[in-house]
Formats: structure tokens, sequence, C-alpha cells
């Protein structure tokens, strides 16, 4: 029996969430694998209701669960940063969901802005470090809101955060068992502590255990050029937070756009959480025409970390299938159908196998 958390979240999350569980609620009596879901309201509303982004007992709560699959935060009558902080920012510290995975993958029938290419040059992964770097927090400021205004933001990097990361994607690379490739993305050439680090272990973790993993490395400018002019060059990229964030966004538009694109914050074998990488975008809520896939596709990678395995390829081809055999677009309200008739249409696919 797998415990989910639910947390709808803001905007068009729950929404999205919805078709997400009935999705799941397909899988499982496609595979017959049996789970319960606890909704939490954690999100703007909340907020604005009560002044609490997160109860003090929320992380503690969550540790009860195996997964948690969130719709989306942020709100447009709360100021920018305090849910994503509060919420966000806070779950990933406190539940040391240390790595972020995010598949870029162009599915059959699903258009991306690159001239020329298809689904067979964009399939990589991207593991981002989630719990460091400049995302620590670390830094301050000084003589605020004069001419001589500071401000100071500093990475941390320790070697502990950074070897369990590359060891991660090193096992992630090893188990894809498809390019056998993994690149190092940074900036070594100007930030020379930081990616010294990196660098560093990289190589000593790969020859030490990895040595059946070819190694590469390109700089952050490099690897946002390359991603464009040649995707297919890439298997899976590991690297810091902040890099990382920026990337996955660019994967995004390349696999198709945030409608499609779906992540995972984990912590290999404790309570992991997944969720659609766009926003809320609260200027489609309650219209019933944002796309669900992403939340669907969140929730593939949930039953994939649970180990689900059938469950998750099931959905899979689901979203495949769905995606080009009858979807006129992935962007809201061009789909060709609402919000609830593509999670239809994904968890009737999920029923037949298709």
């Amino acid at each position: 029996m797998h415990k989910i958390a639910v947390l709808g979240g803001d905007g068009t999350g729950p929404e999205v969430v919805d078709e997400a569980l009935k999705v799941l609620q397909a899988a499982s009596a496609a595979c017959g694998f049996r789970y319960e879901t606890t909704p939490f309201d954690f999100g703007g509303d909340r907020y604005l209701r009560t002044g609490e982004v997160l109860p003090d007992s929320a992380t503690s709560d969550l540790r009860g669960f195996d997964a948690i699959l969130l719709g989306a935060i942020g709100h447009p009558d709360v100021k920018p940063g305090i849910l994503e902080k509060g919420i966000l920012l806070r779950l990933r510290f406190e539940l040391d969901l240390y790595i972020n995975l995010r598949p870029v993958k162009l599915y059959p029938g699903v258009e991306t802005p690159l001239a020329g290419k298809g689904p067979e040059h964009i399939d990589f992964v991207v593991v981002r470090e989630n719990t460091e770097g400049l995302y620590a927090g670390a830094g301050g400021s000084l003589r605020r809101g004069t001419p001589h205004e500071v401000a100071v933001q500093e990475s941390i990097n320790t070697r502990m955060g950074v070897e369990r990361c590359l060891r991660y994607a090193f096992d992630y690379t090893r188990k894809r068992a498809r390019g056998r490739t993994l690149t190092l993305c940074g900036k070594t050439n100007v930030l020379t502590y930081a990616f010294d680090l990196w660098e560093r272990a990289f190589h000593e973790i790969g020859e030490a255990y990895y040595k059946d993993i070819k190694r590469d490395y390109a700089h952050v400018d490099a690897t946002c050029m390359w991603m464009v002019k040649n995707p297919e060059w890439f298997d899976v990229i590991v690297t810091d937070n902040m890099f990382g964030d920026i990337i996955t966004d660019l994967g995004a538009m390349i696999q198709g756009g945030m409608g499609i694109a779906a992540g995972g914050n984990i912590h290999p074998g404790k309570v992991s959480m997944f969720e659609p990488i766009g926003g809320s975008a609260p200027k489609y809520t309650g219209q019933g025409v944002i796309n669900p896939m992403a939340a669907i596709a969140a929730a593939q990678m949930m039953l994939a970390e649970l180990g689900e395995t059938a469950a998750a390829d099931r959905i899979e081809r689901a979203i495949a299938y769905v995606a080009a055999e009858k979807l006129e677009s992935m962007n809201a309200g061009k789909m060709g159908y609402s919000t609830s008739q593509v999670g239809d249409l994904v968890a009737d696919a999920v029923a037949t196998g298709r």
C-alpha cells in the first residue's frame, strides 16, 4: 500500500492533479497495486486565510508518506517568494530532497521549436543538485536602499552534497543504459572554487567506481548551445542547483513546452515529491483549458520511484499515444480537448494498454 500526500496547491494546480489522480486510479486497476491519498491544503489560499505558509508539523507529517504529488505553488495575491521559499524550498531542504530529476523527452507528434529535430534527437535527463549552491540562502546585504548598497549571495558546495549527487547521476546513467555518457555541466573557467570541487569529485568517483560510464564536461553556456543545436549529444547531464534550474527550463521548451514537462525532487529510499514544472498559471484557473499532461507525467515518475515499473511504463505509453494521436497542441486552450477530457483520454489509454 503506497501512501501518497497530495498538494494541489494554487491556480490550476488542483485541476491538473485531479487528472493525474484519475490516471493513477486507472493504472492501479490495470496493474494491481494499491495506494491511498491524503490531501493537504498548503498554498496561497491557506496563507491568505491563516497567515501561515506551512504549519510546524508539515515536514514531520509528510515524512510519514511514501511520496508527495504536487500541483503548483504560486498565488497572484501573495508576494513572489513567500510561497516558493516557504513551501517548495523548505520542503526540499527539510526533507533533504537532494536530487532534482528532469527527463527531457520529445514524444512523437509533439512540436519542438528546434528545426529538423525529432523524438530520436531529444531524449536525455538532467540530474540537478537540489539542496545546496546559491539556493542555500547564504549571504546578506549591507546599506540596503542607499546608493552604496551591497548584496552578497554565496554558493555553498560540500563534498558530501556534490558526491551524493554525482553518485546518483552515475547510477542513473548506468541504469538508463542508453548512451552510457554522463556530462558534467559547470563553469570551471570562472567559478574556479565550486566547480573545481565538482570536477575533481566527478573524475575521482568515475574512475574508481564507474569505468563503464563515459565522462564528458561542458561549460553551462556551451551546454545551452548544444541543447539547441545538437540535443542528441546528451544522455545524462549532472549539474549544480542554479545551472540545473536554468537548463531544465530550456529542456522543457525543446521537448514541447511546460505542458508536458515533469520533475521529481528525490531522496532515494525516502519520501520524494513529484510535480509538473510549469507554474500555477492563475489566468487559466477554472477554465478547463490547462494541459494536465505534465502532472500525469509527474505521477508516472512517482510510480517509477515507488517501484511500480509496469504501471509507470503503461502510463508513459499512454502519454505518448495521446500526445501523438489525439492532441492538437500542448498549449493551454489549443489542445482540442478540455483539461478533464485529456485526463480521460490518458486514463482510457492506460486501461486499454495502448
